[in-house]
């Protein structure tokens, strides 16, 4: 007996001794865990608390977590918002779950929520673990994102709260949409055996819908009704949302919606291409107030009954004479003005505009009120000129240098599908009157309304042409070969390259010797009869005529491509002395391109009262 007593005793010491190990072990892991997390300063209540168990909800441990994390990690106080918000919700959270009654006994302790959040759902989901960590996760990356857009300097969440602007017509937006789901259920719903009544609920609905849109584009539009039919909508189609549906059916649905889309896509496409042809072929409404004020104020002043005698030298061949075709009354004041004010002797500078009779008055009262110093300027009306011409009927009309618009293969890459294009402008028919209009002179320069001038042409004058007839740029990018689809297979070198008008030097001695009018007239009539492009033949006639009678100038003379081309270099830009705005985004134009036109705007006379009167753009 006594031996079992005595190994009786010792298992209880064993047994003491391991519990008591395991105590220590214990506590000897709580405690530093206790002192880390600061929980020694307020136990209200026993035990361990879990995040969803009734809390006090000014726990200092809650306030103590972002500064103990604060100390370890780096400092961002971003992180810190975000995490002092969480704790802010966390308690919202386990205050609305239990009693309130701690958070209202110390009120004070309880810091303010750095932003306002809606109220917890009221379904009674709250006490869900899972409803209610993703909650505050919601809350707490909304909260973050919403510091961070404060914090961000330019962001575009600041952009959107300071630009924000309502959605026009969205019942319009909304209804369309709502009328493309209930299609695509309807052919599946319409299958399904009992449920005639929701078909016939999907059908009414659809044809209201229908009904609606033939009468109402816009919200302005719409009848006080049209809540209620919403309503019906959506509850159909809440119906037919708990019946399977035919996947091929709603595929085949918005197939069809994906092609009206391409439709109306391609519509407004072509419609935008046909406005902007129709805006860069029609005179602006600031310019035609322009030419009419001009005209009224012309008939209006005793200018109309004072006939001025022509000045001796606009037919003194010792001098220079310009010369330019335009219905564009401020066009042609800007290359007038820019040519004379580069030029180092304007006395000896002529100007010879033709135009037409609508523009003729206008233009006549608008070089009578601005001089520019010493140059002499002569406005004619082309229709109304007496020429020393036997066919001067089938040419004499008012016509614009024309422009082509011309796409081709590249010389160095014949072989790419890639084309370039370029806009190539040749004189019109009234150029070739030139030599009997000007019967006393014997060489001119003449210029399109669409250039600016920047240095003195002076120097044109002492250019020799060598026996040619057109002083011209060449484009030698563009071969006459490489345009067969425009002028057909004609008899020409079709390695010679094209000329371009814009600053042309016309010998119109030689011209009268070679008789190019009549060669031009006689191409005219041969090329239409092979060429179906009526276009087409007057470009090939036109190019045809000074075949071999083209003395290329320097390339630093004239710089084109202003008015279709945005990669033009900056430097060719200042070291041209013409720069031409060939193609259809013309400086006066609003489709003009915008890092051009200040070259051209400098020439404008901006005191002129006609301009403010038009609000012409400067």
């Amino acid at each position: 007996m006594k031996g079992g007593t005595g190994v009786y005793q010792g298992k209880r010491r064993w047994r003491f001794l391991a519990v008591g190990v395991l105590f220590l072990v214990v506590l000897s892991m709580l405690v530093p865990l206790v002192f880390l997390l600061g929980l020694h300063n307020g136990f209200h209540t026993t035990g361990y608390a879990s995040d969803h168990s009734s809390s006090s909800s000014d726990s200092p441990k809650e306030h103590n977590v972002p500064k103990i994390l604060n100390h370890f990690l780096p400092n961002l106080p971003i992180e810190e918002d975000s995490i002092e918000s969480h704790a802010n919700e966390e308690r919202n959270l386990t205050s609305n779950t239990n009693s309130n009654h701690d958070s209202q006994s110390h009120p004070e302790d309880a810091p303010a929520p750095p932003h306002s959040l809606p109220p917890p759902p009221a379904d009674g989901n709250n006490n869900n673990p899972q409803t209610a960590d993703k909650t505050k996760f919601n809350r707490s990356i909304v909260d973050e994102s919403e510091k961070l857009c404060e914090l961000r300097y330019g962001s575009y969440c600041l952009w959107r709260e300071q630009h924000r602007e309502d959605m026009k017509d969205s019942m319009v937006k909304k209804l369309k949409d709502r009328l493309f789901v209930a299609r695509s259920y309807y052919p599946s719903i319409a299958k399904l055996p009992g449920q005639s009544q929701l078909t016939q609920e999907l059908k009414q609905c659809i044809q209201e819908l229908e009904r609606v849109f033939s009468e109402s584009t816009t919200d302005a539009d719409l009848k006080p009704s049209i809540q209620k039919t919403s309503e019906r909508m959506e509850v159909a189609i809440a119906k037919s949302k708990k019946f399977p549906v035919e996947c091929h059916n709603v595929a085949r649905k918005l197939g069809q919606i994906l092609e009206i889309t391409e439709d109306e896509a391609h519509f407004h496409m072509r419609q935008s291409a046909f406005l902007y042809q129709l805006a860069v072929q029609t005179m602006p409404k600031s310019l035609h107030c322009l030419s009419m004020k001009l005209t009224v104020e012309y008939f209006n002043s005793a200018l109309r009954d004072m006939e001025l005698p022509p000045s001796e030298k606009f037919s003194d061949p010792t001098l220079h004479h310009y010369v330019m075709f335009s219905n564009n009354i401020l066009a042609s004041s800007v290359v007038i003005n820019s040519t004379v004010t580069h030029t180092r002797d304007s006395g000896n500078m002529v100007f010879h505009v033709l135009t037409d009779e609508q523009n003729y008055f206008g233009m006549k009262l608008w070089f009578f009120r601005n001089t520019y110093r010493e140059a002499a300027i002569q406005v004619l009306n082309i229709e109304h000129l007496d020429l020393d011409y036997h066919d001067k009927a089938a040419l004499l009309s008012m016509s614009l240098p024309v422009e082509f618009r011309v796409s081709f293969h590249s010389v160095d890459n014949p072989s790419s599908t890639s084309l370039k294009t370029e806009y190539i402008s040749v004189f019109s028919h009234a150029h070739y009157l030139l030599p009997y209009i000007f019967q006393n002179l014997k060489k001119v320069v003449v210029l399109d309304d669409d250039v600016v001038i920047q240095r003195d042409l002076s120097d044109l004058w002492n250019i020799n042409l060598g026996g040619k007839v057109n002083g011209a740029l060449q484009l030698c990018s563009v071969r006459l070969g490489q345009l067969t689809r425009y002028l057909g297979d004609n008899i020409f070198d079709k390695n010679s390259c094209l000329w371009m008008s814009g600053l042309n030097i016309i010998d119109l001695a030689r011209w009268r010797e070679l008789d190019l009018t009549e060669t031009y007239r006689k191409l005219g009539q041969l090329v239409t009869k092979l060429t179906e492009s009526i276009e087409g033949a007057a470009l090939t006639a036109s190019l045809l005529t000074f075949d071999d009678q083209i003395f290329a100038l320097d390339k630093v003379w004239v710089l084109s491509g202003l008015g279709h081309d945005r990669e033009l270099n900056a430097q060719d830009i200042k070291n041209a002395a013409v720069l031409h705005y060939n193609g259809k985004m013309k400086p006066w134009l609003e489709l003009g391109i915008p890092k051009y036109k200040h070259y051209w705007k400098s020439y404008l006379n901006g005191d002129d009262q006609f301009l403010s009167q038009c609000n012409v753009n400067q």
